[in-house]
């Protein structure tokens, strides 16, 4: 990835709506590029632009975060089979504690048993759970930057403050990329 690269991500990321024209006329390039380029990011996995709904806004009412303790040795295929649930909507293999961050999405606290009893403890290999129920959402994001400065150094400090990317809207007009 380069600065092109990541100042399209970063105007996606402010409104992943923007037409490509417009991304091209700031970044001063022709909107060919930008679309050869995003067609890229996509294909590479680096980039999914994608609508993002409030589920709470449309008819789920019970999100939960369930600890799984699953037998070690099929850990992966537990993990896939657990994948395949339609309320699963985020599963993580991790340490500690668990073996399994899971996040489901139910329409209620009835759906939320049906899954637990009729699917979850169903699968092979899952030993223990601990269901956390999620009250409120506090933090919510997905769109980060990619890690290309210590968070803990400002830019003047920086030991690759110069080397950062610039945002779509920081090329001074003798800078802007020309391919």
């Amino acid at each position: 990835m380069d600065k092109i690269d990541r100042a399209i991500i970063k105007a996606l990321k402010e409104d992943g709506r923007m037409p490509f024209s417009r991304i091209a006329e700031q970044l001063r390039v022709s909107p060919g590029m930008i679309r050869q380029r995003v067609q890229r990011l996509n294909e590479q996995g680096i980039l999914q632009v994608v609508a993002v709904t409030n589920p709470l806004k449309i008819g789920y009412h019970t999100m939960a975060f369930i600890g799984v303790k699953a037998e070690g040795n099929r850990l992966q295929e537990i993990a896939r089979q657990i994948a395949a649930f339609e309320e699963v909507i985020y599963l993580s293999i991790c340490s500690g504690a668990f073996n399994l961050l899971v996040e489901v999405l139910c329409l209620d606290n009835s759906h939320l048993l049906s899954f637990l009893t009729g699917k979850l403890y169903s699968v092979e290999g899952v030993r223990d759970t601990e269901t956390f129920i999620s009250l409120d959402i506090v933090k919510e994001i997905y769109a980060w930057d990619s890690p290309t400065q210590n968070p803990l150094e400002d830019d003047s400090t920086a030991t690759n403050g110069a080397d950062a990317p610039k945002s779509a809207l920081e090329y001074p007009v003798e800078e802007a990329p020309t391919t």
